[in-house]
């Protein structure tokens, strides 16, 4: 048996036992109209039990409501329960004398609409229970009196409701900080994957740039600085290796680089910039892009190559080509190569 489903029991079987304090009649001959009695029970235990069980909001912190969820409960079971507080009392009041109003018999009544709008209250009411708690001080103080009224449970039930409303809140406010803590915790989880994974990629790069710069670094230390000029090619494009390593990690597969590698070969000046224009794609994205970039740089022929990540929506890369113009003494660029790498869509 579930909480909610072990208060709920509990709930039936308090209000049952305040309803059939109704039908103890210690003192009959106070007793005018005992079908008004009977019909205010009638009344009271079907409303009060249709709170209890009517599915709603359902609430897990206490036996009738969420905590932070606002009750479902149709507009017509509100009615009911004001109509409740304000037949229930002045039926059992109406139906003795004068005598017999103070009886336990009659006075349940204030207990018991206390009651019910401790349930209306739970589920998140707090307007119809407030002016159902209202409804029943102004019936007890007309039929007893007000200091009689307080006396004989209106105090408790006022207290029952306010409690059942702090209550409320509290608990709202304990379901809010958790669901703020999960995500809390959702997010702390989700940046240490992410560190995670640039850690990963990190240690890649790190590997990849022992194994570039490796060997000539090795050769340097043997030669102590005099390279053939082969070997100071190899270190040249080494460090033009790391570097596109460190800037556009996210545009270099084994392709690109191979193309990278052989266009600075045959003495073309390649840079690389990433802006970020490639964020938001997947590994099937990258990989088509990467793979119609390595596409044009092997058809490419300009003296220098200028290949720049795009923040624009439709262009993933932009690769730009330039070579040294024939007029004006041979001093001028020209734009040989213009190519825009489109994001996958």
């Amino acid at each position: 048996m579930t909480v909610r489903a072990a208060l709920s029991v509990i709930a039936l079987a308090f209000t049952a036992y305040l309803a059939a304090r109704g039908l103890l009649w210690t003192s009959p001959e106070t007793v005018e109209h005992g079908w008004l009695i009977i019909a205010a029970l009638v009344l009271y235990l079907p409303v009060t039990w249709l709170w209890i069980l009517l599915p709603g909001s359902r609430p897990q912190a206490t036996p009738l409501a969420t905590p932070g969820e606002r009750s479902s409960l149709p507009g017509w079971a509100a009615a009911l329960a004001l109509v409740a507080s304000a037949v229930v009392p002045n039926a059992a009041f109406l139906a003795v004398t004068p005598d017999g109003r103070t009886q336990p018999f009659v006075t349940w009544v204030i207990g018991g609409i206390g009651a019910l709008m401790v349930i209306v209250m739970v589920r998140h009411r707090p307007i119809v229970a407030w002016t159902g708690m209202a409804a029943l001080a102004v019936s007890a103080s007309v039929w007893l009196g007000p200091v009689s009224a307080l006396s004989l449970g209106l105090v408790g039930s006022l207290v029952w409701v306010s409690v059942a409303q702090l209550m409320s809140i509290a608990l709202r406010r304990t379901a809010q900080d958790a669901v703020q803590l999960s995500e809390l915790q959702q997010a702390a989880s989700a940046w240490q994957a992410a560190q995670s994974g640039r850690q990963r990629e990190r240690r890649v790069h790190v590997q990849r740039a022992l194994a570039v710069a490796g060997p000539v670094l090795s050769r340097v230390i043997e030669t102590g600085g005099n390279l053939r000029p082969s070997e100071r090619t190899a270190a040249r494009l080494a460090e033009h290796s790391l570097r596109d390593e460190l800037r556009s990690p996210r545009l270099l597969d084994q392709g690109v680089r191979a193309e990278i590698d052989s266009a600075r070969r045959r003495g073309a000046a390649v840079s690389l910039f990433d802006e970020g224009g490639l964020d938001g794609l997947d590994a099937a994205e990258l990989q088509t892009i990467r793979a119609e970039l390595a596409e044009v740089l092997r058809g490419a022929v300009s003296e220098r190559l200028i290949i720049r990540t795009s923040p624009h929506n439709g262009v993933a890369v932009t690769v730009v080509g330039r070579s040294t113009g024939e007029g004006a003494g041979g001093d001028d660029d020209e734009v040989d190569l213009w190519r825009e790498i489109r994001r996958p869509r």
